[in-house]
């Protein structure tokens, strides 16, 4: 099977949308690694923390931008979403780090209408050069609560934002306008699909109400000549090592083995 490789075409269609979907990035061995891993990982899932909707309803999520010999870097740092985050920012594309979103079946809440870059803008990231990866472990559907985009909305410039539950949300009124102009758009996503979207792209998802888990890996970018505070997790750059595509197996393989037998 043929790797995606990122072309004028499909930084064309990232520029005018704000996102880009990328229909079976990974294949079936590589996600099926990555979540078999997830499952296992106590010390990630022990490090995870509830993020409240406005309602109550909590999504989990853990953060991290430490390197280490483990499947979730080797899919951060592949070609496959690295090379391409260096294409669609037009810039030398650096870790700002990777999480995962842990929306579990019938309590995983929902996340308000956001940008990354609205909370980001407050890390002293001077320009909205700044990209994130999604890629679904999990089917995610409208049942689930899969991403939601405007599509356009990162040309409208950083939005507002302000508190909603344990949550920061883009202020409401002025996503209401733009979703009288712009496109809503249901990102459904096959296991292996990745979704680039621009970190002023206005995102939101709803809760999970399913019978079924919508786990998602994230892989956070920014620009090398975007200047942004040092912080933990959120730092400022450095070179990013670059893996083979191939690491995802040959790493995956071992760190299940270890974890799982």
């Amino acid at each position: 099977m043929s790797r995606f490789v990122c072309d004028e075409s499909h930084v064309r269609e990232f520029e005018e949308k704000g996102y880009l979907h990328v229909p079976g990035m990974f294949d079936e061995e590589e996600i099926g690694l990555l979540r078999d891993i997830a499952r296992a990982d106590q010390e990630k899932l022990e490090s995870s923390r509830d993020a409240n909707d406005a309602s109550g309803r909590p999504s989990k999520i853990w953060l991290s931008s430490e390197y280490r010999e483990d499947v979730y870097n080797a899919f951060i740092r592949c070609p496959r979403m690295a090379g391409t985050m260096d294409r669609l920012l037009n810039d030398e594309a650096y870790l700002y780090h990777y999480k995962m979103t842990l929306k579990e079946p019938e309590v995983g809440g929902a996340w308000e209408w956001h940008q990354d870059y609205g909370y980001w803008y407050n890390n002293n990231a001077l320009f909205p050069w700044m990209a994130s990866c999604m890629v679904a472990v999990d089917p995610a559907t409208k049942e689930n609560g899969c991403l939601q985009v405007i599509a356009g909305s990162h040309k409208c410039g950083r939005i507002d934002h302000g508190k909603s539950g344990k949550q920061t949300g883009a202020d409401p009124d002025r996503v209401e306008r733009i979703l009288q102009y712009q496109e809503h758009v249901y990102a459904e996503m096959a296991p292996g699909d990745a979704l680039f979207f621009h970190g002023n792209t206005l995102h939101r998802s709803d809760a999970n109400t399913s019978p079924n888990p919508r786990w998602v890996l994230l892989g956070c970018f920014n620009a090398r000549s975007n200047p942004c505070d040092d912080k933990p997790g959120h730092p400022s750059y450095s070179p990013m090592e670059r893996w083979s595509d191939d690491a995802i197996k040959s790493v995956g393989r071992a760190q299940r083995e270890a974890l799982v037998g």
